[in-house]
């Protein structure tokens, strides 16, 4: 990918930059070259400073010191329009979009200011159909609000955009989290093109797999530091790699599971029973039932109907048919209230859209569920609900354990701590998790790997769903498998392998399940 007259001349280097909040130093000196025509990996653990770097690049935030070099020359950018004007286009995890303005405006909108907001809307919108083609989604229509689209969709739309703005250089954070398999494959094509024409893309993931695939070099940051720069994407053992993120080695990521005949608990009654459930147009006939101390696993592709049974059981759906018993009393269907008084918690896969405030305080995210424990006379007691969010921070190694800072500035893996913490102070007996590790690193991934299995070990009944099928695989004790919306094969996890997993869903999904052909199953 790497052109040989490019090799000695860096289109971006940034040295020394630092970056500081209050209370809090998020860059401490941190070094990157990136060279046209290649794709540059940035990698480290949640808080390491990847955000915080790309932001800076992309003139939201500006650096404490150091400099950046664009081009030969020294630049300083103001804001994103400046960084734009000079060809850095940054795709965020978190997508700026505007929900209620149409797909084409949303790829215009960067210059909805300038004279080519006076573009005929039918020039806007062709402009907008040939970049989305370009991208392989032909089928989502320039007029539809984006606030309308599935979450997959508006990171494409998203994509179009910094497609429109001939960017010499585009920063994508995570940008396969929520693509499945063929839209991914689909977006390493478009990269290619892009690093074929010079283009230079900065590539941010948690997916060793995908920088394997895609990436030329790799830049590790750990605690706002670069601490390895330039490192070859495809050759540098993953053990180097996880060591120089973490400080340690990771041999093995997975807790140990209880045996079969050694964990008690087994032979209780099931906690939580799902008899014949169905979600119209979702999924079908699902059943099966969770012991104190069980990790079920749900394991499938996208459209499968994984997150959905999740939703339903936790009352945010209404199922067609079908019920749900915890403690062998059933719950009224489309019911959260309900399920959460039974002792049902769900920790959503879009953590900051549908189970965090990310203006409010650490402590106000542990307690919401519980705030009747905190009621006194009509009052709540503050200093016994901060007490109880800072004994929850101490348990789960919360980072920092201030629990007056707001949501929104920890790192993804501790704001995955927050939403167990929450269900951790509500004693829950039922704790379902949709895409528990999604935007985490691989050292708060073991962490909260641990995590899991601590509280199946205290009693807690647990239903995974993960697009990885070696992370359900390796924290579950039985695993169904969903394909279209029905439970195709059931079994214990250690009978199943990755490739008896995906031989089972693409035997039921037909054509359209060779979408997920890799071992991530997204």
């Amino acid at each position: 990918m790497i052109k040989g007259d490019q090799i000695d001349a860096p289109l971006l280097t940034m040295r020394g930059i630092t970056k500081g909040f209050p209370g809090v130093r998020a860059l401490d000196g941190v070094d990157l070259d990136v060279r046209a025509g290649e794709v540059h990996c940035l990698l480290g653990q949640n808080g390491a400073g990847k955000s915080t770097l790309i932001k800076v690049l992309a003139g939201a935030h500006r650096p404490d010191a150091g400099t950046i070099t664009w081009q030969g020359q020294e630049v300083s950018f103001a804001d994103p329009r400046a960084a734009m004007r000079c060809g850095v286009a940054t795709i965020y995890q978190e997508l700026d979009l505007v929900p209620g303005l149409s797909v084409a405006d949303n790829i215009h909108l960067d210059r909805m200011g300038s004279p080519l907001r006076l573009l005929h809307r039918r020039r806007s919108s062709r402009t907008a159909a040939d970049l989305l083609r370009r991208l392989g989604h032909p089928e989502i229509r320039p007029g539809t609000e984006v606030g309308e689209l599935p979450a997959a969709s508006q990171q494409m739309v998203s994509m179009a955009r910094a497609l429109s703005q001939d960017a010499r250089l585009i920063v994508m954070d995570e940008p396969s989290a929520v693509l499945d398999t063929e839209e991914v494959q689909h977006l390493f094509g478009v990269v290619r093109d892009l690093v074929a024409d010079g283009v230079a893309v900065v590539w941010i993931s948690h997916r060793l797999e995908e920088i394997r695939q895609l990436g030329d070099r790799i830049t590790v940051l750990k605690d706002g530091r670069t601490v390895a720069a330039g490192l070859p994407a495809r050759t540098t053992p993953t053990h180097d790699l996880i060591a120089l993120m973490t400080g340690r080695s990771l041999e093995q990521a997975f807790p140990d599971k209880p045996r079969h005949d050694d964990h008690g608990e087994r032979a209780a009654e099931p906690v939580l029973e799902v008899e014949d459930l169905s979600l119209r147009g979702a999924f079908e006939g699902v059943s099966f039932e969770v012991r104190p101390g069980e990790v079920v696993g749900l394991a499938g592709l996208v459209g499968s109907g994984r997150s959905e049974v999740l939703e339903t059981v936790a009352g945010a759906r209404r199922p067609t048919s079908g019920s749900v018993r915890v403690g062998g009393r059933a719950l009224r269907r489309g019911d959260v209230a309900a399920a959460v008084a039974a002792g049902v918690g769900l920790a959503p896969k879009e953590r900051k859209s549908q189970a965090l405030l990310m203006g409010e305080s650490i402590t106000t995210n542990t307690t919401i569920a519980s705030l009747a424990r905190f009621a006194r006379a009509g009052f709540l007691d503050r200093a016994g609900e901060a007490e109880a969010a800072r004994e929850q921070a101490r348990a789960l190694d919360l980072r920092p354990v201030d629990v007056t800072r707001e949501v929104r500035t920890l790192s993804g893996g501790n704001q995955q701590k927050v939403v167990l913490a929450r269900w951790l102070l509500r004693d829950c007996r039922v704790l379902l998790l949709d895409e528990p590790t999604r935007g985490v690193d691989v050292g708060a991934r073991a962490e909260i790997y641990a995590l899991v299995r601590s509280l199946a070990d205290r009693g807690v009944a647990v239903v995974l769903v993960s697009s990885e099928i070696p992370e359900v695989l390796g924290l579950a004790d039985r695993v169904l498998v969903l394909a279209e919306g029905r439970v195709v094969a059931r079994a214990r996890a250690d009978e199943l392998d990755e490739h008896r997993v995906l031989d089972l869903v693409m035997e039921q999904a037909g054509p359209a399940g060779t979408a997920a052909a890799d071992g991530s199953a997204a």
